[in-house]
């Protein structure tokens, strides 16, 4: 992959990209292997949600902690820490005994994605600041990652269910894979540089004045909600309604992660010919549109359908917010640990809401409470492209 003139940037992108592509195999399997879990431990939908609840948390820890700790230790130490975690939580939702393990377990596979994410956005963002073709690209091959496991781990199930231990053993041989990746990616010096003479130093914290910072982290957080109550539940939803077969419903992730894959690498080539100011919108109205249609129907064809148009919108969604935010991110250090973190309270919450409702009212009902999110998630992105819009504009004047 030759993208840029320097050799070590090339190879800080290519490895970038390829534990990109393995981290979505190891966070995605936690929404596909819930439901073997729950019905070989016995669990009943409320600790489910709180068990794929605990994973957000984990994320929303180590997205923050992952931002401040490489200024004690090092980025590559911080990075080989926390992705340490995935191998020795999967050997814990393998081996462990007890509901207490098995929070622990789900909670660390949270605190390795975290990390990830913050790394390898800002590892990207740093080698080309604003391009949402580069960070599309970045996202796309975690949609790869998320798209095979759920057709390996048919393929390994077959229709034995007791087998998706040997999925768990897949997943701890990739843990150990991923880590070793992390350490051959190349670190760049940190250089602090002085500001040139007349120039004010920019203070650490002074994203916390920018609009654009509280929009970002407003479009992403209602998107993180919609995105992991989805990915969290769908799987078990189809299964518990009887809409699907259990193998069919097994197969909705990977056609979901595939649509996923196929639209992110449509907004990397649609980026670099329609302003990203119309290209996010227009993402946000086929999320709403296909996750009604997905949510109201009753045959596989429509299902499926739905599932495909919800894929394909909600691709591009992450990275393209992103990109909005990419000169404030080069502008300010801390800026991206709290965009990232403050915006993962979503994916914390919803897959807890979703589990309430359905304890009380039923999975259907739990799972159409995504919808509220969606038109809450549209509105900001709205008010974000607006935002975008006019600073362009008052820049320009």
């Amino acid at each position: 992959m030759k993208v840029f003139a320097n050799r070590k940037k090339n190879k800080q992108l290519g490895l970038t990209y390829a534990v990109f592509l393995m981290n979505g195999m190891l966070a995605l399997s936690i929404g596909s292997l819930l439901p073997f879990v729950r019905d070989a431990r016995g669990l009943d939908y409320g600790f489910c949600g709180l068990i794929v609840s605990l994973h957000s948390v984990g994320n929303l820890f180590s997205s923050f902690l992952a931002g401040t700790l490489p200024l004690a230790i090092g980025k590559k130490k911080s990075i080989l820490l926390f992705q340490s975690a995935f191998a020795i939580s999967y050997c814990m939702i393998l081996f462990g005994k007890g509901n207490l393990v098995l929070a622990a377990a789900f909670l660390m596979t949270g605190l390795a994605r975290g990390a990830a994410s913050n790394y390898c956005n800002s590892k990207i963002n740093n080698l080309a600041p604003g391009k949402a073709w580069i960070i599309n690209g970045l996202h796309a091959m975690f949609s790869i990652g998320a798209f095979v496991f759920p057709i390996l781990l048919t393929l390994i199930t077959g229709t034995y269910a007791d087998h998706w231990v040997y999925a768990c053993m897949l997943m701890i041989a990739l843990g150990v894979l991923t880590w070793i990746l992390y350490l051959l990616i190349p670190e760049d010096e940190d250089v602090v540089e002085a500001p040139a003479a007349g120039e004010k130093k920019e203070s650490n914290w002074g994203f916390l004045k920018e609009p654009l910072f509280y929009l970002v982290i407003l479009t992403l957080f209602f998107y993180l909600c919609a995105e992991q109550g989805v990915i969290g539940w769908m799987i078990t939803y189809f299964k518990d309604t009887e809409l699907l077969s259990p193998s069919v419903s097994t197969i909705t992730a990977s056609v979901q992660w595939l649509m996923i894959l196929l639209g992110r690498l449509s907004a990397a080539f649609l980026s670099l010919r329609i302003a990203k100011e119309k290209l996010l919108p227009a993402m946000g109205v086929g999320l709403v549109v296909f996750f009604i249609i997905l949510i109201f129907s009753k045959t596989t064809f429509w299902i499926m359908f739905g599932i495909v148009g919800f894929g394909y919108s909600m691709a591009g969604i992450y990275p393209t917010t992103v990109s909005f935010a990419g000169k404030l991110l080069q502008k300010y250090s801390m800026a991206w640990s709290f965009i990232l973190t403050t915006a993962s309270f979503g994916s914390i919450l919803m897959p807890s809401v979703i589990g309430k409702i359905a304890a009380g009212a039923g999975i259907t009902v739990g799972m159409s409470s995504v919808a509220v999110v969606l038109v809450i998630d549209f509105v900001c992105i709205i008010a974000l492209c607006m935002y975008s819009v006019r600073s362009q504009k008052e820049h320009i004047s």
